[in-house]
């Protein structure tokens, strides 16, 4: 579909949007200040009412619920709140997910299927839960976070086994992209590097800093605000001929 296709009362479904310093809180208030109504999932129901009180104050519509991305059932749930309450689905952002350090000879099956349980799991199920509706209505986007561990084999704090979740998310998107490409849905995937959140096992202290920006030629940290920034335009009007992509965002850890 072209912009003027675009529809302009619409609902992004953000997943992961509760912690304070995350992307996914980011994404939500990009979004709620350029006129998006939002459905916000996170496991953490206080910090998703906190959000939305805010948001709400913006003009926009936003529901909220607890749900655990690994969990059909209440995927269904959230996604019935907000199918109920809110415009329809023009968007889904995955963000939800968890890092973990663990080195590959120290982890055991249970930590593996963790791992990819929520990331790689969890992007899908909430994928199969809207896309139907997107297709048909006739457009759609969708966005999966990966990270640039997919492609180096891991990154400053997680290592094996979430590099090899975020290479499954990237191949569920290029794979899905190319399926969905006929029928108005695109999705790509964005792979930030080393950003500001706690994921990276807390706050990056300053103490912490020196480790993190050594293998960034911009000499920083990314921030939330600029994934989110890429995040707006590749589920905005213009970006209808863009899917199966991936965005690196990691200020030239990985060129190319």
């Amino acid at each position: 579909m072209t912009a003027t296709h675009y529809p302009s009362d619409r609902t992004a479904i953000v997943t992961g949007a509760g912690s304070v310093r995350g992307i996914g809180r980011s994404v939500a208030r990009r979004l709620a200040q350029h006129g998006w109504n939002l459905a916000l999932f996170d496991l953490d129901g206080g910090l998703l009412e906190e959000l939305a009180v805010e948001l709400r104050g913006l003009g926009v519509k936003v529901a909220t619920a607890i749900v655990d991305i690994t969990d059909e059932r209440q995927i269904d749930s959230g996604a019935t709140i907000a199918e109920e309450s809110l415009p329809p689905v023009l968007a889904v952002v995955n963000v939800a997910g968890i890092s973990d350090p663990t080195s590959f000879m120290n982890t055991d099956l249970d930590r593996w299927n963790r791992v990819l349980s929520v990331n790689a799991t969890g992007t899908f199920l909430v994928m199969k839960r809207f896309v139907p509706g997107m297709v048909e209505r006739g457009i759609g986007r969708v966005v999966n976070l990966s990270s640039t561990a997919a492609q180096t084999g891991g990154g400053t704090y997680s290592a094996t086994a979430y590099a090899a979740s975020k290479s499954a998310i990237e191949g569920l998107t290029h794979g899905t992209a190319l399926e969905l490409a006929p029928t108005g849905v695109t999705v790509n995937v964005v792979s930030p590097a080393v950003i500001d959140t706690d994921i990276m096992g807390g706050t990056i202290t300053d103490d912490r800093k020196p480790t993190f920006t050594a293998g960034l030629p911009v000499g920083r940290l990314g921030t939330t605000d600029e994934v989110a920034a890429l995040i707006e335009y590749l589920i905005g009007p213009d970006a209808g001929y863009i899917t199966g992509a991936t965005y690196n965002i990691n200020g030239g850890a990985r060129i190319g």
